[in-house]
């Protein structure tokens, strides 16, 4: 299944802004397996930065990007501004991925990037609005999503860390 839209639109064709502002360039991905992830820096599962950080350092040499997505849609889990968020988690993890705007990840406001991503179900079936944060997608070089995880699906799971390598592979 693609996520493109029927103007074959993939989810690297959309415009979004980096946490640092200015253009986030999706389009530089292009050719490359990306783990779009929405987080957030006061949640339970905010320690899985470390593993997508390990997983970033991991895989980047052979085309391979994790890419942050601040939301604060889930209990106000992601409260500050860019910068406080961008030296929380260089501090507090050592985080080197690129990283975007604070956005909306479900309701009227869900940013275009969450309009191609949601429709893609994961194992279990579930398609739809994010559940929490820290759900997790996979783009694979050919610009669709491939695989979606739950939020509790560690960084580092095997099904996931199986599931890039496919990307890789070839």
């Amino acid at each position: 299944m693609t996520t493109a839209d029927s103007n074959g639109v993939s989810p690297l064709d959309v415009k979004i802004e980096s946490l640092q502002g200015g253009s986030a360039d999706l389009s530089q991905y292009a050719g490359q397996a990306v783990l779009v992830v929405n987080v957030a820096s006061k949640c339970g599962l905010t320690p899985q930065y470390t593993g997508l950080e390990r997983l970033h350092e991991q895989y980047a040499g052979r085309g391979f990007t994790v890419l942050g997505v601040p939301c604060n849609q889930f209990l106000g889990q992601e409260p500050g501004s860019a910068e406080e968020i961008a030296e929380f988690c260089s501090a507090t993890y050592g985080v080197t991925f690129p990283m975007t705007e604070k956005v909306e990840v479900n309701g009227e406001g869900r940013h275009p990037l969450y309009e191609r991503l949601v429709g893609f179900a994961d194992a279990e079936g579930h398609s739809g609005d994010i559940r929490w944060n820290f759900e997790k997608f996979l783009i694979g070089r050919d610009g669709t999503v491939v695989a979606r995880f739950s939020p509790q699906t560690e960084p580092e799971a095997a099904e996931l860390v199986a599931a890039v390598e496919g990307q890789l592979a070839g």
